[in-house]
């Protein structure tokens, strides 16, 4: 049985739909994320799981038991969850200590003495129980407040946009530190982004949102190499469509030559399998064009971008098309310059040509998701 289950639910503010039939698990010891742009329906389910809204369908259970439905919500404060916020949320008037410690009043003060230490400990902040909020760094203030939430031993852990307030060197190394820790605790947790890099970091498995739906809840690597459809393709990470056609169930050539599919090829989300002779649209990822100098196979630089270890070149082929590749940044070569390319595709990733005929001005979302054909 998992941990944590949503079972198709709605939520509405007013008329307006939020969240529709939106389902997920959780096994227990497992982290989870919500991901998604702003005004997607993130923020909301995660306070769905907190108590702090009644559905207007669908159930959440935790541990077996119904926390909410339509009928019945049970108050935040007895789901044993615990939360860390976007700012921290933290007394500033108490100690380090005594934050820590605040939802432990239950206790004797021995055993809260215990376990304040044991979680400055865990979160580096040993013999720094005596300070107050305003003495400790932005990344410091995160782990008190990280602290304060574990202390309790909560059965569920929510983080809601919790690095967003720190610069991005100290983000992507906290967001590691984060996963430990609560890892070190075998604690349930999902994480609230949009920010792919912390997702990534932190989580086992995670949802891309839109418009109040979950698009597709899978690993990392799968989101990456096997999205679900073109939101999720054009959403995580960097990549292009290029036109090709279908040459069987494993094949499809594009401008650069054919690609062989490990598995039979599926043209999208609910699609099945892509019909023989087809016109399609295939994903690449930059990481899918090499920088060859020996191949016979040239296109010219339109754009460079400088990435410390890497660069990132954007290419026109001769069609016209481009697309990206991700190369060493020894290989530093000027804008106009045509180089040798050869692919090297893992994962064959194709879609029906679902936005031809689209209404763009009535769909203006639907540009930056359309293949460049120019």
């Amino acid at each position: 049985m998992s941990h944590l289950q949503l079972n198709d639910i709605d939520l509405a503010f007013g008329d307006h739909l939020v969240v529709r039939q939106l389902s997920l698990q959780l096994d227990r010891g497992r982290i989870g994320c919500l991901l998604g742009p702003s005004g997607c329906g993130k923020t909301t389910v995660l306070r769905c799981i907190a108590g702090f809204e009644r559905l207007r369908a669908g159930e959440i259970s935790l541990d077996g038991s119904i926390v909410s439905s339509v009928a019945y919500t049970q108050p935040p404060e007895r789901r044993r969850i615990g939360m860390v916020f976007q700012d921290y949320a933290l007394f500033p008037h108490l100690s380090v200590a005594e934050n820590i410690a605040f939802g432990l009043r239950g206790e004797s003060a021995a055993a809260r003495r215990t376990r304040v230490d044991e979680l400055l400990g865990l979160v580096g902040l040993g013999g720094q129980g005596g300070k107050y909020p305003h003495e400790m760094s932005g990344g410091q203030q995160q782990r008190v407040a990280l602290a304060r939430a574990l202390a309790p031993r909560p059965s569920l852990l929510l983080l809601d946009e919790p690095f967003s307030n720190l610069d991005v060197e100290l983000r992507e190394r906290l967001s590691y530190e984060v996963r430990d820790i609560i890892k070190a605790t075998r604690t349930t947790a999902i994480l609230v982004t949009h920010d792919q890099h912390e997702a990534f970091a932190v989580a086992d498995e995670i949802g891309i949102m839109h418009e109040g739906r979950i698009q597709q809840w899978d690993t990392p690597y799968n989101l990456y190499h096997r999205p679900a459809n073109r939101f999720v393709a054009d959403f995580i990470g960097q990549g292009s469509f290029l036109r090709g056609r279908v040459l069987n169930d494993r094949e499809v050539r594009v401008e650069l030559g054919v690609l062989n599919s490990t598995a039979p090829l599926v043209c999208g989300e609910d699609c099945g399998g892509c019909t023989h002779g087809s016109d399609v649209d295939v994903l690449l990822r930059p990481d899918d064009i090499v920088h060859d100098d020996l191949s016979p196979l040239r296109a010219e630089i339109v754009h460079k971008a400088f990435r410390g270890a890497d660069i990132l070149y954007t290419l026109r082929l001769s069609s016209g098309a481009k697309v990206l590749s991700l190369v060493p940044s020894h290989h530093n070569h000027t804008i106009g310059e045509r180089i040798g390319i050869r692919l090297d595709v893992d994962h064959v990733v194709t879609f029906q040509d679902e936005l031809t005929g689209l209404d763009l001005a009535a769909h203006p979302e639907a540009r930056r998701l359309q293949p460049d054909r120019t």
